[in-house]
């Protein structure tokens, strides 16, 4: 499995609703944003940097660190929650003046790209939810373990292997630069100040109720891994069933982390769906 060059994390910068955000800019033509998910250690780079160099062959593909995550500010006393990340990937895309956008969401990534379409539908184009949040369900084992992640290297090492079906592609070395970056000073404290238990309280918070999912009228591809462990492959078959003009796509022998376990099939059908039409 391809390791994570904490390097690249960094990239460009911009004010956004006051916050100082990170976040990565490829490629030309139709603008598409993608929203990482929210493990401990999550970048956008880190979520999703097999994923924007292919799809900025075709389109330019815009990833922010979602405020609190990654390199982008953590303001001292910011609310989490649904509405405040929302209104802070508004504000990002009003700072580069992008009036309209194709959305990819991974995980809590899907629930933010789901209320951004219900919220502000003119600004969405297409809609991708791969293992997304945004529904209510029960909340699960992997979930509670992701968002209660007591910080060590082992225990970095557990949770990475829970995203996956097969774990012998992890790697010492991808865990312990994950651990780094979910201990960098702040990080750990922004983190534990989002989920705190009782932890389905923060499921539903994100969730939409069914009526707003079925209303959605954009074109959307959901993504789910069957063997997802996190989040329940039944979320993506209800969103399929709610949306009205929705395909669904379902990767067998993968877990939550499409975009990496099954990565070039992943990033060939966002591509193509994105084009067509």
């Amino acid at each position: 499995m391809t390791t994570v060059d904490a390097g690249r994390e960094a990239g460009t910068s911009v004010v956004a609703g006051g916050i100082a955000t990170n976040y990565h800019d490829l490629g030309s033509g139709d603008p598409v944003l993608l929203i990482h998910g929210s493990g401990p250690g999550v970048s956008a780079w880190a979520n999703w940097r097999l994923t924007l160099p292919v799809l900025a062959e075709r389109y330019r593909v815009i990833a922010p660190d979602v405020v609190g995550f990654g390199y982008t500010a953590a303001p001292a006393g910011f609310r989490y929650g649904r509405d405040a990340w929302s209104a802070h990937l508004l504000a990002f895309l009003d700072a580069l003046g992008l009036e309209r956008v194709s959305v990819v969401g991974n995980s809590f990534g899907g629930a933010l790209a789901l209320a951004l379409a219900h919220e502000h539908p003119d600004r969405v184009a297409k809609l991708v939810l791969m293992g997304s949040v945004g529904l209510s369900f029960p909340l699960t084992p992997g979930l509670d373990a992701v968002w209660g992640f007591e910080p060590s290297p082992a225990g970095m090492r557990r949770l990475m292997e829970l995203f996956v079906y097969d774990p012998a592609g992890l790697t010492d070395e991808l865990a312990e630069l994950r651990y780094r970056a979910a201990t960098r000073p702040g990080v750990a404290e922004s983190f534990a100040a989002m989920f705190p238990a009782p932890r389905q309280r923060w499921v539903d918070a994100l969730a939409l109720d069914e009526e707003q999912v079925r209303g959605l009228r954009h074109e959307t591809l959901v993504v789910h891994g069957r063997d997802d462990r996190v989040i329940p492959l039944a979320v993506s078959l209800r969103l399929a069933s709610l949306i009205e003009r929705s395909d669904l796509h379902v990767f067998g022998r993968c877990g939550h982390w499409v975009q990496i376990e099954a990565h070039e099939r992943f990033t060939r059908l966002v591509g193509d769906f994105l084009a067509a039409g």
